[in-house]
C-alpha cells in the first residue's frame, strides 16, 4: 500500500467510489485551491482504496488544529489497517503543517470507525451534539 496526498481533478475523480457521491470538477477545484484542505488516498496496486480528508481550522485562541473530515476504505479493503494507516498519515501531516490537535466527530454506534480511530491512537473527549443548517438545496 502507498499513501499519496492527491493534488489533482484526475486523482480525485478517480477515487470518487470512496465518496458519498460523485466529484465535481468545480467542488474538486476549490478542495485542491484550498491551503487549509488536504486528501490523502490509499493506493493498493495504483488503485484507490482508501482515502482520508483534513481541513486545518484556525481560531485567534486556539490555534491551528485539524479536522479529520471523512475517512473511507473500499469494503474489499477493510480491516487491513488502511484506515488506521491513513489516520496515522493525516497525523502526521497535521504536525508537519504546526498543528496543535487533530480530531474526528464519530456516530457513538460506528464501532468500526471508533475502533479504527483508537488503533490510531485517538483518544475519547466525551460525546457531543452536532446541529447543522441546510443553507442551500
Amino acid at each position: 500500500m502507498e499513501i499519496r496526498r492527491a493534488g489533482t481533478i484526475a486523482e480525485l475523480s478517480a477515487a470518487e467510489g470512496l465518496f458519498d457521491g460523485p466529484a465535481r470538477e468545480e467542488w474538486s477545484r476549490r478542495f485542491l485551491d484550498s491551503s487549509g484542505h488536504l486528501m490523502l488516498i490509499a493506493y493498493v496496486d495504483g488503485v484507490p482504496v482508501g482515502m482520508v480528508s483534513g481541513v486545518e481550522m484556525t481560531h485567534p485562541d486556539k490555534g491551528t488544529e485539524m479536522c479529520l473530515y471523512e475517512l473511507s476504505v473500499d469494503e474489499g479493503h477493510r480491516r487491513r489497517g488502511i484506515g488506521r494507516a491513513l489516520s496515522l498519515a493525516l497525523a502526521e501531516e497535521a504536525r508537519a503543517r504546526g498543528c496543535h490537535g487533530m480530531w474526528v466527530g464519530v456516530d457513538t454506534d460506528n464501532e468500526a470507525a471508533l475502533a479504527t480511530y483508537r488503533a490510531a491512537g485517538g483518544e475519547d473527549e466525551g460525546a457531543f451534539v452536532m446541529r447543522g443548517w441546510k443553507l442551500a438545496p
